[in-house]
């Protein structure tokens, strides 16, 4: 079964890795359907979510809610988790279900 998995990106101002990643998400959004939201770190939901999932590094990455990454997200890794997890795919002329919430 193919769905859209959720993308939690909390994320930190001036953080090249966090813009790094947004971009990286941008890109996958070309190739699967996911939905991605941001929280910023400096809201209470990202400072939850930084104390418990114990992220030393931004951005804080997590699918489905459970912790993915910190840091430099690894792309490769995400993009494989997304077709084993059954990301419903699109075709290269498509265009993702990349949105935000939170404040980023």
């Amino acid at each position: 079964m193919r769905y859209t998995p959720r993308i939690t990106v909390v994320s930190a101002p001036a953080c090249h890795f966090c813009e790094d990643a947004d971009q990286a998400l941008q890109e996958l959004a070309r190739e699967f359907a996911i939905a991605v939201s941001h929280v910023a770190l400096d809201s209470a939901e990202g400072r939850r979510l930084v104390a418990e999932h114990r992220s030393a590094m931004s951005p804080l990455v997590l699918l489905e809610g459970a912790y993915f990454s910190s840091g430099r997200l690894p792309r490769k890794k995400l993009a494989r988790a997304l077709a084993r997890m059954g990301a419903a795919t699109l075709s290269r002329a498509g265009s993702g279900a990349l949105g935000g919430a939170g404040g980023k």
